[in-house]
């Protein structure tokens, strides 16, 4: 697989563990397995993973009343991986992006 990562999840759960745990919270490929996932936080980061722990999350259903009848939809299934590494490491999500300025 190529890059099975595709955003880190921030929300208020996943900030809370990385203050409290030193764990991060990425959204991964459905088909992404462990493996994969350890190897893609590696080299991107140049950290050492400790563990990973993954969980499928289902899409909700969806319903609207309108007209013409009941419209009915589901939003897509996802994958989130959440990754623990070695003591005293970190992951900087903005490294990549950020300019340094000299002057």
């Amino acid at each position: 697989m190529i890059n099975p990562l595709l955003r880190p999840l921030l929300t208020e759960k996943s900030t809370g563990l990385t203050e409290k745990k030193g764990q991060y919270v990425f959204v991964v490929k459905p088909d992404a397995d462990k493996t994969d996932i350890k190897k893609a936080v590696e080299n991107k980061f140049g950290v050492e993973v400790k563990s990973i722990r993954t969980i499928n999350c289902l899409g909700k259903s969806r319903a609207q009343n309108t007209r013409k009848g009941r419209v009915t939809g589901k939003k897509s299934d996802w994958k989130k991986a959440i990754i623990t590494l070695e003591k005293g490491q970190s992951i900087d999500y903005y490294s990549g992006s950020a300019q340094k300025s000299e002057g």
